[in-house]
C-alpha cells in the first residue's frame, strides 16, 4: 500500500510540474522578487539586491541517466515476470510478478513523462536515450538466462524467476544508490527511495521463498 501510495505522489508532483510550467509566457510562474537594502560596512554606501525566490535547480546529469536507464531495467523485469502466470508453480511467486508488473508499469509511465517534461536537462545530459546501454547495467539478465528461463516450468522456473529477479533487484538497488542525494530533483529522489524502499522488501520476500 505504502508504495502504490508513493507511486501515486510521484504522478501528481509531475502534474503539478507541468502545470506550473502552462504561465502566460510559457516558463514557470514564480512569486514576484523584491528590492531589499543592504547595509554598507563602515564609510562605504548602502546597497540594494533583489531578493526573492531562486528558480529551481535543473536536473543533474546523474539523475537524467539513472531516469533514461532505470526505463529498460524495469523492462526487462516486466518481460521476465510476464512469463511467471503460465510458467510458476508456485501461487506465491504469480503473485509476486503480478505485482512487479503492475508496479513497474506505472513507474515506468512515470519515468518517460519525467523525461518529456525535463528535455532540456535530457539534452544536456548528452543523449536522448540510454537504451542502448542497457546490457552493461548491474542486475540485468543475460539473454542466455533469459531463453533459460523463458524454457523453465513449474518448481525450476520459481527457482530460476526469484534467483535472477534478486540479481535484478539488487542491480537496481545499485543504480539508485548512486544518484540518491546527488542531485537535486525531487521527482528523481523521490524515485530512487521508492525504488531502494520497496525492491529491498521484495527481495527479502523473494529469499524467503527460496528458503523454503
Amino acid at each position: 500500500m505504502r508504495h502504490r501510495i508513493t507511486v501515486a505522489g510521484v504522478v501528481v508532483a509531475l502534474a503539478a510540474g507541468a502545470l506550473m510550467g502552462c504561465g502566460g509566457d510559457g516558463g514557470p510562474e514564480t512569486a514576484p522578487s523584491r528590492t531589499v537594502l543592504v547595509p554598507g560596512r563602515p564609510g562605504e554606501p548602502n546597497k540594494t539586491r533583489v531578493a526573492g525566490p531562486r528558480e529551481a535547480a535543473p536536473p543533474t546529469a546523474a539523475e537524467v541517466g539513472f531516469v533514461q536507464m532505470m526505463i529498460p531495467h524495469h523492462a526487462q523485469a516486466l518481460e521476465m515476470s510476464a512469463l511467471a502466470p503460465s510458467r510458476a508453480s508456485d501461487e506465491r511467486v504469480r503473485s509476486l510478478a503480478s505485482r512487479i508488473d503492475a508496479t513497474q508499469k506505472v513507474e515506468i509511465a512515470v519515468m518517460r513523462s519525467w523525461l518529456k517534461q525535463n528535455s532540456e536537462a535530457v539534452l544536456k545530459a548528452h543523449g536522448r536515450d540510454h537504451g542502448t546501454r542497457h546490457a552493461g547495467m548491474p542486475g540485468m539478465a543475460t539473454q542466455e538466462q533469459l531463453r533459460g528461463l523463458r524454457g523453465a516450468r513449474a518448481a525450476v522456473f520459481d527457482k530460476l524467476y526469484l534467483t535472477l529477479m534478486i540479481n535484478h533487484h539488487r542491480g537496481a538497488l545499485t543504480m539508485a544508490r548512486n544518484v540518491l542525494d546527488k542531485g537535486t530533483d525531487v521527482t528523481v529522489q523521490e524515485m530512487a527511495r521508492d525504488v531502494q524502499s520497496t525492491q529491498l522488501a521484495e527481495i527479502s520476500r523473494m529469499e524467503g521463498l527460496l528458503a523454503r
